[in-house]
């Protein structure tokens, strides 16, 4: 793997292989990116599993908001966990958030459905009251080796700096994962920021740039092309 990790959003087989022939070091699988990223069906999981090499981390998640409290969604939520647990995913990327803190209940109950897998803990991160207090939370749980996280509002220079604090607070328990519209210009901010090594891109890899369309190798290939000139 790269010194710098480029996580892409895969939603298809078609969007994975284009992701690695791209220069991608790692995926996150899930569905329906217009509304955040959802579940994706276990058998497209193991499909690119099949079509690729890379690390997978996949999404578990059932609704648009990061509430856990629908009849019978924890039970779901954790049959998904054991089943990717059981394919041998790098992770899963999930997170629960309630009344502005870390719905800690239910993030341990899916945790111990797949006590073997690392989690991605999610933007639900982004709707917490006091993130530092946040990470506290996440850090009680050793599963829990990422936090993706957009750094709030404003220009990516803006972010990057909220995005050093929490990196500072989260290490090296728990790597910062920059996510949420990083396209080219916010790569060459993520760079130059300490301890931020690793970032999420998903309309940037698509051509046309958006959630809904597919991966590009070549847009993949510009933005490690970015990467690797950045880092020389």
């Amino acid at each position: 793997m790269s010194a710098f990790v480029l996580e892409i959003i895969a939603c298809s087989v078609a969007d994975a292989i284009e992701a690695a022939r791209g220069g991608a070091d790692r995926l996150e699988i899930a569905c329906r990116m217009d509304r955040q990223g959802l579940t994706p069906p276990i058998d497209m999981v193991r499909q690119i599993r099949r079509a690729v090499g890379l690390p997978l981390r996949v999404m578990v998640r059932e609704t648009d908001d990061f509430l856990c409290n629908r009849p019978g969604e924890m039970e779901r939520l954790c049959e998904t966990a054991r089943d990717l647990e059981g394919l041998g995913v790098d992770g899963i990327v999930l997170g629960f958030e309630r009344g502005g803190s870390v719905d800690e209940a239910a993030l341990a109950e899916v945790l111990s459905a797949a006590p073997r897998t690392r989690v991605t803990f999610h933007r639900a991160f982004d709707a917490v009251r006091d993130p530092l207090a946040a990470l506290e939370t996440l850090k009680r749980h050793p599963q829990v080796d990422r936090v993706l996280t957009g750094g709030g509002e404003g220009p990516w220079p803006d972010r990057c700096t909220r995005l050093a604090e929490l990196a500072a607070h989260a290490h090296p328990q728990i790597a910062v994962l920059p996510g949420g519209g990083v396209d080219a210009a916010a790569i060459d901010q993520i760079l130059r920021t300490p301890l931020l090594t690793e970032a999420h891109v998903g309309s940037a890899a698509r051509v046309p740039p958006g959630p809904t369309a597919p991966v590009s190798a070549e847009a993949v290939r510009d933005l490690r092309r970015r990467i690797d000139q950045g880092i020389r």
